[in-house]
């Protein structure tokens, strides 16, 4: 990356459009997380429901049930009318179905809000990540999808811990955390504007402009599946963690408070270098590095008996999810054609929650089949041969650059 391409992509916090994207990216991860705290009170409130201990325990992934599905319609949808109408109406859906909890009389009611606000998730998530495709090239795409999955880990830390707070006052408190995007909804209507047809050509070097990778429809098939299985083993910490720490002896509440709030905060460091390492690793050289911190926190589990040991696991793993999610969306982005990049943005977000669904399953199973320790020794071992094979790729891929360099006159 030249001097002039760094210089431009730092330039970019003083953009009004970015910062609305950041403020729309935040919101994506609040939407299942934020009221877990608030879940045993959920169901003391609604004690004399005679399926209150289910539905309580729905209302987290709820959201992800329905973005499944939702997701690639509305990329769909922007790329034929628009992805700034999806955007707002997204954010407008989002506050009104998530902060409904506040007030509904019946758990199932919740439940049903949220349903409905996994649409408000899909609408956002396909129109922001389109638009990140849209409105920057080169250093600077790299740099805002990194900026863009920092905000989402700094979102997650500030909302779940002040959802811990407010939730112990009254069980209904969290969903009032919803309500927050009535404040910058004005800021993203203003900054955001619909591209026009003349800015959508895409540049990428090699590429015909707004017509992708001739093989994109197999290539973005291989990196939706890829997405869907790093999410699926990330989410294994969420859902898991506590119950392990708990095996061990640990006080499974704070220690799990501990490790998720480490791991955000290390997802938000780690994204903002990905516009620093894919100009010059590339995507398979980014998925070493991202892959390899991913296994070596696995690895580190079984040995988290130690008060120090779970801290580093956990930084690992946050650190190389986070690398990790920029880099595919980046890739996604440069494959598909212009005119599919709501779609694209709308089927990575689905698989990003079809893995999160799959993950407390299939982890189950193993953790039943194999204890927990060697859940996380089995997972880290397949992780780091998928790393090892990027970076045979990753050589393979500078090899041939530089013959190609040699060649020419």
């Amino acid at each position: 990356m030249s001097t002039g391409e760094a210089a431009d992509s730092g330039s970019l916090w003083r953009e009004p459009r970015v910062l609305a994207l950041l403020l729309a990216a935040s919101l994506t991860v609040m939407a299942n997380a934020t009221i877990s705290p608030a879940l045993p009170g959920l169901q003391r409130m609604f004690g004399d429901n005679s399926n209150a201990a289910l539905l309580t325990r729905l209302l987290v992934p709820a959201p992800s049930i329905v973005v499944i599905f939702a997701a690639p319609l509305a990329g769909l949808w922007a790329d034929r009318y628009g992805k700034r109408p999806l955007l707002l109406a997204g954010i407008v859906i989002f506050i009104l179905t998530g902060s409904a909890g506040l007030y509904l009389p019946s758990l199932e009611a919740v439940f049903a809000s949220r349903l409905a606000l996994g649409i408000g998730v899909a609408f956002i998530m396909s129109a922001q990540i389109a638009l990140v495709g849209d409105y920057f090239k080169g250093a600077r795409r790299s740099a805002m999808v990194g900026m863009e999955i920092s905000a989402r880990n700094v979102g997650a830390f500030l909302f779940i811990v002040t959802a811990g707070l407010i939730a112990d006052f009254n069980a209904r408190l969290p969903f009032a955390i919803y309500l927050l995007p009535i404040l910058f909804l004005p800021v993203v209507a203003k900054a955001i504007v619909e591209p026009t047809r003349e800015s959508l050509a895409d540049v990428t070097p090699g590429l015909a402009p707004e017509k992708g990778h001739p093989a994109w429809p197999l290539l973005f098939a291989l990196l939706f599946l890829a997405q869907m299985m790093v999410n699926m083993t990330f989410f294994i910490m969420p859902t898991q963690l506590p119950f392990y720490l708990d095996h061990i002896g640990y006080d499974a509440a704070r220690m799990t408070g501990l490790g998720l709030g480490v791991m955000s905060l290390a997802g938000a460091a780690s994204a903002l270098q990905f516009r620093r390492l894919h100009p010059s690793l590339g995507f398979f050289g980014v998925c070493v590095v991202s892959f390899g911190m991913f296994a070596a926190g696995f690895a580190l589990l079984p040995r988290a008996q130690s008060i120090v040991m779970l801290p580093i696991a956990a930084i690992l793993i946050g650190a190389g999810y986070a690398l990790t999610m920029p880099n595919f969306v980046s890739m996604a982005l440069g494959l598909v054609p212009a005119a599919r990049r709501g779609f694209a943005g709308g089927a990575l977000a689905a698989a990003i929650f079809l893995g999160q669904f799959i993950s407390p399953f299939a982890s189950q199973a193993m953790i039943e089949a194999c204890g927990f320790g060697w859940t996380y020794t089995l997972i880290a071992a397949i992780i780091a041969v998928c790393t090892g094979l990027m970076l045979l790729v990753a050589i393979a891929e500078r090899v041939m650059k530089s013959r190609r360099r040699l060649a020419q006159p």
